[in-house]
Order: C-alpha cells, then structure tokens, then sequence
C-alpha cells in the first residue's frame, strides 16, 4: 500500500460515528415533531407503493398487448413491491 491510499475504514467505526452524529443532531436540534414523523411515514408509503403501481401498469399493458393473462403483471409486481421495499429501506439507513 502506497503512501497516498487510505485502507478502508471499518464498517463497526463508520456506524459508531454515524450514531455519534446522529446524536448530536439529536441534542442540538431536539426531537422530532409529530407531524414530521407523519410526514415521515407517508414518504415510506410512498417509496414502497409507486414502484408497485409501476409495475401493474406496465404489466398489464404488456399482457393486453400479448394476450398473456397475468403472465406479466405477477412478476412486476413482485418486482416492483421488492424494488420499493429496498428503496424504502436505503430511505431509511440514510436519514
């Protein structure tokens, strides 16, 4: 390892210190209110829902288009419901 490259930093450090800044936002600006919170959990909702209603549509205008039945609307739903939950859960690592 050369002089200019920096190893990596351990994951256990980098949560510690993001904890550490999370509190100190904590103290400094206090608690949440109950609106913010509520506003919160429509913005989840949202992230989880949109890439489903996505993925009906386009699944079933592809079985309309195909004749298909349900052959696509299933599988991106599915899709969708997983891309939302995953959306839904970097949201929340990141606030």
């Amino acid at each position: 390892m050369s002089a200019l490259q920096t190893p990596p930093e351990d994951p256990l450090i980098a949560s510690v210190r993001l904890r550490g800044a999370r509190r100190a936002r904590w103290l400094r600006d206090g608690e949440d209110s109950v609106a913010r919170r509520l506003a919160q959990i429509g913005v989840l909702g949202w992230i989880t829902v949109v890439p489903m209603l996505a993925g009906i549509f386009a699944g079933r205008w592809l079985d309309r288009t195909y004749h298909s039945g349900i052959f696509w609307t299933a599988p991106l739903l599915m899709l969708g419901a997983g891309l939302g939950c995953w959306s839904a859960w970097r949201w929340i690592k990141s606030a």
